[in-house]
């Protein structure tokens, strides 16, 4: 009995102690894990940092700034303009010209240069449009701007011509090119010794075409105008005219005791399409070139009706044509029937031969690019018709930066011609 109350307290103590052992050892551990959570945190926290870098250094590169390719596509998208380009490149219409070489002076020779003297052609007729050939120097009168100029020199000797015939080959004139060819060759035929000439056709900007160039050969151009043919296209008038009296005006300009005539027949219906060039920058340039204008117009087969918002295609046609006469002191003609054109070529040709070349020193020497209108008055003869003096209407000062005036700055003169129909 002892005994086994002995066993019993023993066993007691025992699962006692082994107990107490259990809640020390559970204490230590949850101790032990209280200790090890800031250390897990302090390790975990440097990982997420590293990512807000990554993502900052990738965004300039993808945003490429896309503004600049709109910005220079734009204008090729806007900017609407003729295969002629600017200015329109005439493949050989703008020759380049041979240098000469510096002439070798003595000491003692004297070169007098007179680069303001102003050089006109004047043509006198009647009322009735015929050419009088007898005026004397002393009946003339030169006006620049209303002031009065001195006359330098005066001649009426025939001199070397040099000109150009700008033939429109569209579409509109296939019913006359085989007149107009003829009338051509009149003219041709009528060159005389030292005359040159040169032929181009002319549709649209893209087509304007040197078939001959200055020759004094009547062969070979012949031989051009019977190469002439018609081809469809938007007729430009202004480019043609802009480009070929540009030519005739430089050809052979400044070569010595240089006094040629320098004139451009054109043959047209008038009608301009779709010229790269505006009107008010055609009778700018012309007003620097001293080219006389002569033009055949067959005007008949266009359009007479006027619209609300447009005006009549054959008025158009003929105000332009008035216009390029009237201020390059030319002359225009409006056949009715191609049976005409023999008699036309005629009267250009005396036109073109029967003139009085004139010379002053302008009083106004500033030299700022503006324009100066140009008057020339005859003397009335007490036995005679009325006398009436034709030449270009104005010119351009030089300028002395050497560029030229804006066309939009230019004064347009109202001027009157007796050659002029309404």
């Amino acid at each position: 009995m002892f005994s086994e109350q002995n066993l019993r307290r023993t066993g007691v103590i025992a699962v006692c102690g082994l107990v107490l052992s259990g809640l020390i050892f559970g204490s230590s551990v949850f101790a032990s894990r209280g200790q090890d959570r800031p250390r897990s945190t302090q390790t975990t926290q440097p990982t997420p940092t590293p990512t807000p870098p990554a993502t900052v250094p990738a965004r300039p590169a993808a945003t490429p700034t896309p503004s600049p390719a709109p910005q220079t596509q734009k204008p090729q998208v806007d900017r609407i303009a003729p295969t002629l380009g600017e200015p329109p490149p005439p493949p050989r219409l703008k020759p380049t010209p041979t240098p000469t070489p510096p002439e070798v002076l003595d000491a003692d020779s004297v070169i007098r240069i007179n680069a303001e003297l102003v050089q006109l052609h004047v043509r006198v007729i009647d009322r009735n449009n015929r050419p009088i050939n007898n005026v004397p120097k002393g009946d003339f009168h030169i006006f620049e701007d209303g002031v009065p100029q001195s006359i330098e020199t005066f001649t009426r000797e025939e001199v070397p011509i040099s000109y150009g015939l700008a033939v429109d080959t569209s579409a509109s004139l296939r019913s006359q090119i085989q007149s107009v060819i003829d009338a051509g060759k009149t003219i041709v035929n009528s060159n005389k010794a030292g005359d040159e000439t040169f032929l181009v056709r002319f549709i649209s900007s893209d087509k304007i075409e040197t078939v001959q160039d200055f020759s004094d050969s009547k062969e070979a151009l012949m031989d051009a105008l019977d190469n002439l043919y018609v081809e469809g296209g938007q007729t430009a008038v202004i480019d043609a005219v802009y480009l070929s009296a540009e030519h005739v005006s430089e050809y052979k300009k400044g070569d010595e005791g240089d006094r040629r005539r320098r004139a451009l027949i054109v043959i047209t219906d008038g009608e301009d399409r779709s010229s790269f060039y505006k009107q008010e920058q055609l009778f700018a340039r012309l007003r620097e070139e001293d080219v006389q204008i002569f033009v055949i117009g067959f005007v008949n087969e266009l359009d007479k009706e006027a619209g609300f918002i447009r005006k009549s295609p054959r008025d158009k046609a003929v105000n332009l044509i008035n216009k390029l006469a009237s201020e390059t002191g030319g002359r225009a003609f409006f056949p009715e029937s191609i049976s005409e054109l023999p008699q036309i070529a005629n009267e250009i040709i005396r036109d073109m031969r029967t003139q009085y070349v004139i010379s002053y020193n302008p009083t106004n020497k500033t030299q700022d690019g503006t324009f100066r209108a140009i008057k020339v008055t005859v003397d009335q003869a007490s036995d005679s018709e009325k006398r009436i003096a034709l030449t270009r209407t104005g010119r351009l000062a030089r300028k002395e930066t050497g560029s030229s005036v804006k066309p939009p700055a230019v004064r347009m003169p109202a001027t009157s011609n007796p050659n002029q129909k309404p």
